[in-house]
């Protein structure tokens, strides 16, 4: 599996169990982060192996230390991305590297 595709795979799984989340009085912030993930997902499962956004969240650890494991953002990471709500998919993956930094 290419790095491109673990991410997207990271990323639907995130937003599945936002779709499972049962929150009383949400008013549908799990279902709009849940689409926004899917969008996440799209997007980086078609990204390239050598495009920038990945080599970034490589060079911040997200595939292992070697860079060939599955995607793995760590708590930082985690953290960021059940709190995201929506905007460009873009913007998710670009931020992911600065929050793990700053945790460390």
């Amino acid at each position: 599996m290419s790095r491109s595709e673990s991410l997207a795979v990271y990323l639907r799984a995130q937003a599945r169990r936002r779709l499972d989340r049962v929150e009383t009085r949400d008013d549908g912030r799990n279902a709009r982060s849940a689409l926004a993930l899917l969008d996440a997902a799209a997007y980086a499962g078609g990204l390239p192996e050598d495009d920038p956004l990945i080599l970034m969240l490589d060079q911040a650890g997200c595939f292992g230390p070697l860079g060939c494991e599955g995607f793995d953002p760590g708590e930082a990471g985690n953290k960021l991305i059940r709190q995201w709500e929506g905007g460009e998919p873009h913007d998710l993956l670009l931020a992911l590297p600065a929050a793990i930094a700053a945790a460390t």
